[in-house]
């Protein structure tokens, strides 16, 4: 009977065994199987997570372009305000303004 050797696969005393990274395959079925199993969820997993991460990143390019475009266009109706306007050309009236509507918030969300 003759036994031909591969690569993978090493002849002791009649009984082929594969050899994986040079190392004999465990004589353990429940433990390698458990292994294969383990190896395949950690694999699903892994490729879940760069997934949901590819679309984590997707979305917050997108929220950042968005939020910037709000930016700029909060940036151009304030520059054309009648508030920012006002607020410029007589700046202690405005300051004053506001201090009274501070008061006023103040006065009535405080309780006695």
């Amino acid at each position: 009977m003759a036994t031909a050797a591969t690569p993978n696969t090493t002849a002791t005393n009649g009984a082929a065994k594969k050899a994986t990274n040079g190392v004999d395959e465990s004589t353990h079925p429940f433990t390698d199987k458990a292994q294969a199993t383990l190896q395949n969820s950690v694999d699903r997993l892994a490729q879940s997570a760069a997934r949901a991460e590819e679309n984590l990143r997707a979305t917050a390019s997108d929220s950042a372009d968005n939020m910037a475009a709000r930016k700029a266009q909060m940036d151009a109706k304030w520059k054309s305000s009648g508030v920012r306007k006002y607020a410029v050309d007589n700046p202690v009236a405005a300051a004053g303004i506001a201090f009274a509507a501070g008061m006023l918030v103040t006065s009535l969300l405080r309780k006695k």
